[in-house]
Order: structure tokens, then C-alpha cells, then sequence
């Protein structure tokens, strides 16, 4: 029986899976799924949303027959054997170390946006000492602290979606934004963005880990996971469409800051004040949410690693609040790593962390599918009520479809890191399973 609390509501996992998906990605980093692919990127969103639709319902069936600790990670271990559950959960736990030093980094740069003299530490170090204090708290106020604060995220992507839709409807700027053809570089172009697409939609799978600590996995895990996806599909897709009509899309494939985002371009065309102000507020949120929620994946993650007897037993000790208080220092000592590497080495260190997050990112989506399909073919017809449509069938698809983003990776000069570092990363980890496992306690 876990010593973890099961304390979160359906409103709260529903928040907590969205917040750990929009990050500030979809605020600044869709530019360069434009540049590549020009209006066909709504396609191109079309198609990642089937496949992250296809994780989301895996992880559902996954969590609801076997709601644990460590999500598709224990069931990997259950699976596919404890190397593939070992690799699973240490490689998802850094890939989560690495997005939250990299998005508490992106808050003390927000934050310079207003003032620009304060030193980026301060910020990153205030943001870090925040949302370790959220989640050492019980599992519930974290989860209304992530409610209120992924809903701003939510709030603004809709009244972004309805103020574009009545500037289409009552007037577009001069000139038709979208011109020219649907797909200016041709499938290669539509390809290369496939990726960057793909890694928008990362966080989906997220929805597993709170499993352990809901009140209702078999009701509330299979809900947030339908209501995600459809949420996702809706914002991005709408909001992707509203900006390549409004705003001709070179114009949009720089981005890269604040006043370049396409969600402050089309704010500024229909005549808001203080546009950028405003989206650098929003994004600052985005990016606070998005690490208080990567953190609580990664102590979940350490925590089910300790009692399987793959990381120190340190880390799964419970406090009376029902928080694995350890393991969430633990994470956040690499988040605080990762923030200071990203601040003093940011041209070679970082590159690296981050290359090995999208590497291991898309390396979790490939082990649940297979995951899924081994699942599928031990249990036979006793299954949950939530099922993957289509399996094993779809789960086959969306292993090739992995396969796929993963060669395109290297391909796109921001992701290229993703082959240098994260394919050997994964080498060394499976090889430190071997050694891990001669000192693992037999009773574990």
C-alpha cells in the first residue's frame, strides 16, 4: 500500500495535466513549426494531436488497470522488464530536472523583461525556493495551487482564440496573411516540423502520475486524459489557424522573445494596449506552472525508483502531509543544477541537458506504446474499461510514429543536441542498471 495521499480532485488532475503540457513553448517556440512548415502547420498540429491522443488514452488504460506509483514507469518494470522500467523512469525524471531549470531560468528572463538590471539569479532562485515550498505542501493545496495557476494559461489561450476569431469575422488587416502556397517547403518542410509539433504536445503522458493519488483513478485519470488532448487539439489548432491568417506567416517565423510572439502580434493588430506586457505575464505563469507541475512528476518518479529498490531508500520516505518530502528535495537539487548550468553555461553545458530531455522525452512515448503492446498481449481481454482504440494496432502506429520525430530531430538545428547527447545518455543509463541492480536489497 503507498504511503502517498489520495487527495486530488478530477478539476485538479485535469489542471495538472494541462499545466505541465502548455508551456511557454506554445507562446514563443511555435515561430519555428511556422517557419518550416508556413500555414500547413495546423495540419501538421492535426497530426501530432492524433498521436499525443493515442499516448494519452495508453497511459489511461495503463494507469487505470494499474494505478501505482511511477505511472507507465512501474508498468515498463511490470512489462517490459526492470532495465526497461529503470531506463524509463531515470531518463523521464531528468528530462523533468531539465524543463524545470530551464523554465524557472525563462521566468527570471521574463521577469528582466520589466527590470532589466536585477541579476538573473535572484529570480531563478526565488522562483526555485517557491515551488519547492508547493510541493513539499499536502498533495491537495498543490494541486489548487496548480488549478488557479494553469487556468491563467487556459483563459488567456481562449480569450486569445475568441478576439482572433471576431477580427476575422469583422475585418482582417490589409492583404491575405496566409498568401502563397499552403506548404512553402514542400513535405520536407512539413516533416522538420513534425517534431517541433510533436514536442509541443510532451507533458500528455504526465496525466499517469497521479494516479497514486487520486480519489477515483479508474473515474479521474481516463477523464483528464480525454479532456486534455481535446483541450490541446482545440487550443492549438485554433489558435495556430487564427495566427497564419492574420499575420503573414514570415513575419512570425523569427519569434523567439516576447514582442516577436505570434500571441502579441495578433494582440497588437487588433489594437490591445499593452500587449507584451500582458503575454509577458502570461508566459511567466506558463513557465512557473510548467516546473511546479514537472517537479511533482519527478518526485513521483524518484519516489517509485526507491521502492523498487533502484535509487537511494532515502527517497521514498513519506512525511505525515503524505509528500515524499526527500525525493522532492532530491529534484529539486537537480533543478537548482540545472538552473545554475543553464545560467553560467548556457552555450555547451545546457545544450547538452536539454538535447538529452528531448532525446529521453520522446523515448518515454516509445516505451509506453511498447509498453502497451505487451500489456495488451498479457492480459488478453481482461482490460479496464478505458481502452486504446484501435490496439495494438495504434500502439504499433505510434511506434513508428516516435521513430519518425526522432530521425527528424536531427534534421532541425535547435534539436540536433537531441542525437549528440541523448542517444549515448540513454547507452550509459542502461549500462548503470547492470551495476545499480548488483547492490539493489533482495527484498525490495
Amino acid at each position: 500500500m503507498s504511503g502517498l495521499r489520495r487527495d486530488l480532485s478530477t478539476r485538479q488532475i485535469r489542471m495538472i495535466a494541462l499545466g505541465g503540457t502548455i508551456g511557454t513553448g506554445l507562446f514563443l517556440g511555435s515561430s519555428l513549426a511556422i517557419a518550416y512548415a508556413g500555414p500547413s502547420v495546423v495540419l501538421v498540429f492535426l497530426v501530432a494531436a492524433v498521436a499525443a491522443l493515442a499516448v494519452a488514452y495508453a497511459v489511461a488504460e495503463l494507469a487505470v488497470a494499474h494505478p501505482e506509483p511511477g505511472g507507465f514507469g512501474a508498468v515498463a518494470h511490470r512489462y517490459l522488464g526492470p532495465l526497461a522500467g529503470y531506463v524509463q523512469r531515470w531518463s523521464y525524471w531528468l528530462t523533468m530536472v531539465v524543463v524545470i531549470g530551464s523554465e524557472v531560468v525563462a521566468g527570471g528572463l521574463y521577469v528582466r523583461y520589466w527590470w532589466p538590471q536585477v541579476p538573473l539569479w535572484l529570480p531563478v532562485v526565488v522562483f526555485s525556493v517557491f515551488i519547492v515550498v508547493v510541493n513539499l505542501t499536502a498533495v491537495k493545496f498543490f494541486g489548487e495551487f496548480e488549478y488557479w495557476f494553469a487556468m491563467i494559461k487556459v483563459v488567456t489561450i481562449a480569450v486569445f482564440i475568441v478576439v482572433g476569431g471576431l477580427y476575422l469575422i469583422f475585418g482582417l488587416p490589409q492583404g491575405h496573411a496566409a498568401g502563397g502556397t499552403l506548404a512553402p517547403n514542400g513535405m520536407v518542410g512539413m516533416l522538420l516540423a513534425l517534431g517541433v509539433v510533436t514536442l509541443s504536445y510532451g507533458g500528455v503522458e504526465a496525466v499517469a502520475m497521479t494516479a497514486a493519488e487520486s480519489r477515483d483513478p479508474g473515474r479521474d485519470v481516463p477523464r483528464a486524459a480525454r479532456t486534455l488532448v481535446l483541450r490541446l487539439v482545440l487550443f492549438y489548432v485554433l489558435a495556430t489557424a487564427i495566427v497564419v491568417i492574420v499575420v503573414p506567416w514570415q513575419e512570425l517565423a523569427a519569434g523567439g522573445t516576447i514582442a516577436q510572439s505570434p500571441f502579441v502580434r495578433i494582440f497588437g493588430v487588433v489594437g490591445l494596449p499593452a500587449a507584451a506586457g500582458i503575454m509577458n505575464f502570461v508566459v511567466l505563469t506558463a513557465a512557473i506552472s510548467a516546473a511546479n507541475t514537472s517537479l511533482y512528476v519527478a518526485t513521483r518518479m524518484a519516489y517509485s525508483l526507491s521502492t523498487d529498490g533502484y535509487a537511494p531508500a532515502l527517497l521514498r520516505r513519506v512525511g505525515r502531509n503524505g509528500v515524499p518530502s526527500t525525493a522532492v528535495l532530491a529534484s529539486a537539487a537537480g533543478l537548482l543544477i540545472a538552473a545554475v548550468v543553464s545560467v553560467t553555461s548556457s552555450d555547451v553545458a545546457f545544450p547538452a541537458l536539454l538535447g538529452i530531455a528531448l532525446f529521453t522525452g520522446m523515448l518515454t512515448w516509445l516505451i509506453i506504446f511498447a509498453s502497451h503492446v505487451a500489456f495488451r498481449r498479457r492480459r488478453g481481454t481482461d482490460l479496464p474499461a478505458v481502452r486504446l482504440p484501435g490496439a495494438p494496432v495504434t500502439a504499433v502506429l505510434g511506434i513508428v510514429y516516435v521513430l519518425v520525430v526522432l530521425g527528424t530531430m536531427a534534421f532541425v538545428p535547435p534539436f540536433t543536441v537531441a542525437w549528440t547527447f541523448g542517444g549515448p545518455f540513454v547507452v550509459l543509463l542502461a549500462v548503470s542498471f547492470f551495476l545499480v541492480r548488483r547492490k539493489r536489497p533482495v527484498d525490495v
